[in-house]
């Protein structure tokens, strides 16, 4: 199984294309006010307008209104929507687009049993608990805390950089991986050699997974 990429919190059209370059799955765009990365929606379409092929647009929402979310989609053709705060199944769900659900790794939570309530989702993020925050920390968790069975497939973040990816894709074998401030230079403005230094890792990594050779 050769494991995908996203790349969060881009703000700049040159930092996408670099990702895309070195071949990214998808970008993340986040429409959060508070966060350092947020972005504006000329922002937004600018990024998705230089975007090349295959290389997809995923909108990062936290406890956004219905209206928020469909204000932004009228103006930003985001492909996937990823919720991030504390969103119901049905907070996630009618906007025509696929999503999925990121969750917080915080003790005593039935992780499990948390994900298997967003039947509709495309997959389940699981990032690090730091309260108050809502993703974006760069602090890692311990990933032998993760259920053995999900209901979806499972996208890693949380602390993720390049020199630790290939141990977390060996011992976790996530469907997808996300990064972002493991390959910045600052909170939103993206570091080129890291960028292309991570992606390499994971390609590295699907092709010893791909040839047998671990």
């Amino acid at each position: 199984m050769r494991v995908r990429t996203k790349i969060c919190g881009m703000t700049r059209v040159e930092d996408a294309l670099v990702a895309a370059q070195a071949g990214v799955d998808a970008i993340g765009l986040v429409f959060y006010a508070k966060s350092p990365r947020a972005v504006s929606v000329a922002q937004a379409q600018d990024i998705i307008a230089a975007l090349p092929p295959f290389v997809s647009s995923v909108g990062l929402f936290v406890n956004a209104s219905r209206a928020e979310v469909e204000a932004v989609l009228s103006q930003v053709p985001l492909d996937v929507l990823q919720f991030h705060g504390d969103e119901a199944p049905a907070d996630c769900a009618g906007f025509a687009r696929p999503y999925f659900r990121a969750l917080r790794m915080q003790p005593g939570a039935d992780i499990a049993g948390l994900a298997a309530q967003y039947s509709a989702a495309q997959g389940i993020l699981l990032d690090a608990w730091v309260p108050g925050v809502h993703g974006g920390t760069g602090e890692r968790f311990d990933w032998a805390s993760i259920p053995h069975s999900l209901a979806k497939p499972l996208i890693l973040a949380g602390g993720l950089n390049a020199d630790n990816i290939r141990q977390a894709i060996e011992q976790v074998q996530p469907w997808a991986v996300d990064v972002s401030g493991g390959v910045e230079a600052s909170p939103g403005i993206k570091d080129a050699d890291k960028m292309r230094k991570f992606l390499y890792a994971v390609q590295m990594q699907n092709a010893q997974r791909c040839d047998g050779s671990e």
